[in-house]
């Protein structure tokens, strides 16, 4: 059911210019990694949540499996405004546009708001990216046909990011921003603003690894980030989330000091279930086992995690450290000897 005008009054969505783009959107937008995770019902009742309650900044990836899919039917039922971005790995031009118009049929649009490059993570794949037959070739040649608005960056490292902006008039740039990773505020963030860029802020709770959510919110919205895309697979996250805009203040000293214990507990070396990872050759659920280890050691949840372990069919020691989740890391995370000390200590405790 939709929210009837005076309602959507009281919800008073704040919006922002996204950069020079000319578009204006709600400054919490939705994530499409966990949708994944629903059948095609569930994912869009989320979807239908959110974008009843005002949202209308949505992110996807053609690396996201069924994502784009999902999305697609969702706004097809939805009358109002909404602006899609997504993204491709394609670093070459035919591969681009092979991505964009498999992005256009999922989604089922004439026209993407924003397309970005997806992950650029190295001086390599930035120079094949850009150079002749490069991805940005396609996506310049899309933008001229009206298949897409406009383009932009996605990128883990600001070093390279910077870089890339450096060099081709990329429009936006979503980069990871949470109380661990502030990274890009040192130097990217103005960098970006100089040159008139949107900023979108990916990864806003690692994973799902914060507890403060709001305080982590609201943290990062007045750090200089246009837009935060918090993943949701539940009506009850699409609340929670949005409740951030009913109270956008900068932080206070004790409330800056709760995020600070909390990045000191959490540390690095932690999944933030982007799943780019995924598949495992082994067929291990890497991201679930990673949270089932934080569950039972973290959080002191250990019946809840050794239930959940159980009911898989491969567990911590049917890895064979193979290396591939760690190449596909875009944080390097060595999954193999993570899980080699998470089944260690299982079993320690355990007895």
């Amino acid at each position: 059911m939709s929210l009837e005008p005076e309602e959507q009054d009281e919800v008073a969505m704040k919006r922002i210019a996204l950069g020079n783009t000319g578009l204006e959107v709600t400054r919490v937008g939705f994530g499409g990694i966990p949708i994944q995770r629903l059948g095609m019902d569930e994912a869009v009742s989320v979807l239908g949540a959110a974008l009843e309650r005002g949202v209308d900044f949505i992110d996807t990836a053609r690396g996201y499996t069924d994502s784009e899919v999902k999305i697609g039917r969702a706004i097809a039922g939805f009358p109002g405004r909404v602006v899609l971005a997504t993204k491709s790995f394609a670093r070459t031009r035919d591969a681009m546009l092979r991505d964009i118009e498999t992005s256009l049929g999922n989604l089922g649009v004439d026209r993407i708001d924003l397309y970005q490059c997806h992950n650029i993570s190295s001086g390599e794949q930035l120079e094949t990216a850009l150079g002749p037959g490069g991805a940005l070739e396609a996506l310049t040649e899309a933008r001229e046909q009206g298949m897409v608005g406009h383009i932009g960056l996605t990128g883990h490292k600001p070093w390279i990011t910077a870089e890339a902006i450096s060099r081709f008039p990329f429009e936006t740039i979503q980069v990871p921003f949470n109380l661990l990773e502030t990274g890009a505020a040192e130097e990217l963030l103005p960098l970006a603003r100089e040159k008139g860029l949107g900023t979108i802020g990916m990864k806003p709770i690692a994973g799902g690894a914060v507890r403060s959510v709001l305080l982590n919110l609201r943290f990062i919205l007045s750090s200089g980030i246009d837009v935060v895309i918090p993943g949701m697979d539940d009506v009850m996250e699409v609340e929670e989330n949005l409740s951030v805009l009913d109270d956008l203040r900068p932080l206070s000293d004790d409330e800056l000091a709760v995020l600070e214990e909390e990045k000191a507990e959490l540390g690095e070396g932690f999944c933030r279930r982007c799943e780019y990872c995924m598949p495992c050759p082994q067929g291990l659920n890497i991201a679930f086992l990673h949270l089932i280890g934080a569950y039972y050691f973290r959080y002191g949840l250990k019946e809840w995690a050794l239930g959940r372990l159980q009911g898989l069919e491969k567990k911590y020691g049917d890895c064979i450290a193979c290396g591939e989740c760690v190449s596909r890391c875009p944080y390097d995370l060595d999954t193999p000897s993570i899980f080699a000390d998470l089944g260690r200590r299982m079993a320690e405790d355990r007895g």
